[in-house]
């Protein structure tokens, strides 16, 4: 803390230094945003919501920026006082947690301080913040980006990542370079038609050994290679990533190196849209600290293949977190949107005047179809294995154990200018075994249905109901877990200013009668200018909240919720 408090005082003199200058019209700009989130909890065990001794917890940020000409530098005041329900038990208390200053000149840009950054895909390094997650594993130290040529990127990183308000034991050291092929000259930016990117990355992690039981490397490396190419529609990116052996809590400190590969291919043209996906993901676990769990100082980000749903059931019930110590996935997805169809305008037969038929195709209609797996990789222990090195793998070989797949179809119609509609079917496939570690569980196979209606009653008032309904697979080879659900939801919106909301999760198909609970929620919103403010009251199930393939779980709770935002 008392370094956070000189570092802004720098920042601050430095400011005011830059605004006494004499004849200086420009003093710069000042600029951020708020956030306040509270929630007051009710004791409620029907549902199984955990008692909150202080009954009302808040999670609150402040982001404060000032730029000027090529220099820019701010900090971030966060406050948990205590976390709300699901967050990290870390995160206790209030503080400066992100500070940094950056000057930018003749190509080279150095930034002091906290920074995120993200080198590729992120499969060897990507410090970032997910905020609805709890999750920040900002650097804290030095970063350099330099351009020495036209088409060429290079980056430099040092330091140490953020956990809750402190940082974690490892050093973190990095560089990255990227080139563009058709930026080097203008001939080839002119003449290429296809679109050539090539990089490369190393990042390596300095943790002291003092593990009684092993003796650890404490310079741990990795090193990546990658390739984008564009050309009209289409597009291709892969990257290989390897990573020497780096023995942690998380695979039980094996020797094995680590390896990843992904591939995505895109295609698309008016009307229609196709990609697939394809990884494999070996022992990559990659954490500043090798006794951290959770989602605690991981280095690395290793994307998710599945698709991300909004919709309350599929994407809070059987989201899919992905197995950073190993996994075979792939995706397709295939988008088409029916054209409308021209008026024709016929001539009335001995007129001179005409007549358009009626059109049922006079509003588009766009079909979406994806398909998602994760498999586990075939895999063979190693016996009496006096190297550790645990198992072997071939390379990109599934096993036949699915971890999860999802199948899902999504039609969107516009029936009148006023009126439109979304029809969603999902069948998932979830092995809660994997997933949630909940050893003799099951796998659950559910089959989600969710019709999406708006209405448009004038230029300012607009209602949507959302009904959704899950059925769980009862077979003998299928676990049921909670049972079959129902929700509807009813959303009314009075622009630009007030919006009303009312949902009901009913979990009528519960083995244990006494489950079958209505979570009724209701909730009221106004916005003016850039301030919004909302409120809200009701049971909210127990759940996983997952962006990106990382996820936390959400406790159940009854009560009254607060938030507030603003920026300026």
């Amino acid at each position: 803390m008392k370094k956070s408090t000189l570092f802004l005082l720098s920042i601050l003199t430095g400011v005011a230094s830059l605004a006494q200058e004499e004849n200086s019209k420009d003093i710069g700009q000042i600029h951020g945003n708020v956030q306040t989130d509270v929630q007051y909890y009710n004791e409620d065990s029907l549902i199984g919501a955990p008692i909150v001794p202080e009954k009302t917890l808040m999670n609150g940020f402040a982001n404060i920026n000032y730029t000027r000409g090529n220099f820019a530098a701010g900090i971030r005041y966060e406050s948990y006082l205590n976390a709300l329900q699901g967050f990290p038990l870390g995160y206790r208390g209030s503080g400066i947690a992100y500070k940094y200053a950056t000057y930018a000149m003749d190509n080279l840009e150095v930034t002091a301080g906290n920074y995120y950054e993200q080198f590729g895909s992120g499969m060897i390094f990507r410090a970032y913040e997910e905020r609805q997650l709890g999750y920040d594993n900002a650097m804290d130290g030095f970063r350099l980006k330099y351009k020495p040529y036209r088409g060429v990127y290079l980056k430099g990183i040092y330091g140490k990542q953020r956990i809750f308000f402190s940082t974690g034991a490892g050093i973190v050291r990095g560089v990255d370079g990227e080139v563009v092929i058709n930026e080097l000259s203008d001939s080839l930016e002119l003449k290429m038609k296809t679109r050539i990117v090539l990089g490369g990355s190393f990042v390596s992690k300095y943790q002291e050994d003092n593990n009684q039981a092993f003796i650890l490397p404490e310079n741990v490396g990795a090193f990546a290679g990658r390739i984008n190419l564009y050309r009209g529609g289409f597009s291709f990116a892969s990257e290989y990533v390897e990573k020497i052996n780096d023995p942690s809590a998380d695979n039980n400190f094996i020797y094995k190196k680590g390896q990843a590969l992904l591939i995505n291919t895109a295609y698309s043209q008016r009307g229609f849209g196709a990609s697939f996906s394809a990884k494999k993901i070996d022992n990559m676990s990659f954490r500043s600290d090798r006794n951290e769990g959770q989602t605690n100082l991981f280095m690395n980000y290793l994307p998710s293949t599945s698709k991300q749903h909004t919709y309350n059931l599929p994407a809070t019930l059987y989201p899919y977190a992905v197995q950073p110590n190993g996994e075979i996935a792939l995706e397709g997805d295939v988008s088409y949107k029916l054209a409308r169809k021209r008026k024709k305008r016929i001539r009335i037969e001995g007129t001179d005047e005409y007549k358009t038929p009626f059109n049922l195709r006079k509003y588009s209609t766009e079909i979406s179809v994806n398909w998602s797996a994760a498999f586990a990789p075939d895999t063979t222990n190693i016996p009496n294995d006096s190297l550790r090195q645990g198992y072997t793998t071939k390379f990109f070989t599934p096993s036949n154990r699915v971890y999860f797949s999802d199948f899902n179809v999504e039609i969107k119609r516009k029936l009148t200018k006023d009126l439109k509609f979304v029809y969603s079917f999902f069948n998932m496939r979830y092995d809660k075994d994997i997933i949630e570690g909940k050893t003799g569980t099951g796998v659950v196979n559910a089959r989600i249905h969710v019709l999406d209606v708006t209405y448009n009653i004038n230029d300012e008032n607009t209602i949507r109901v959302e009904a959704q309904h899950l059925g769980v697979n009862k077979k003998s080879n299928f676990y049921e877990d909670q049972g079959n659900w129902a929700t509807a939801l009813v959303e009314y919106t009075i622009s630009p200013s007030w919006f009303f909301a009312v949902l009901d999760q009913f979990n009528y198909g519960n083995q244990e009668a006494e489950k079958r609970i209505h979570y009724f929620f209701g909730s009221v919103g106004y916005i003016k200018s850039a301030n919004r403010f909302s409120i809200g009251y009701g049971r909210q199930r127990a759940g996983i909240f997952c962006v990106g393939g990382v996820c936390r779980v959400v406790p159940a709770s009854n009560g009254l919720t607060f938030s507030l935002t603003s920026t300026f």
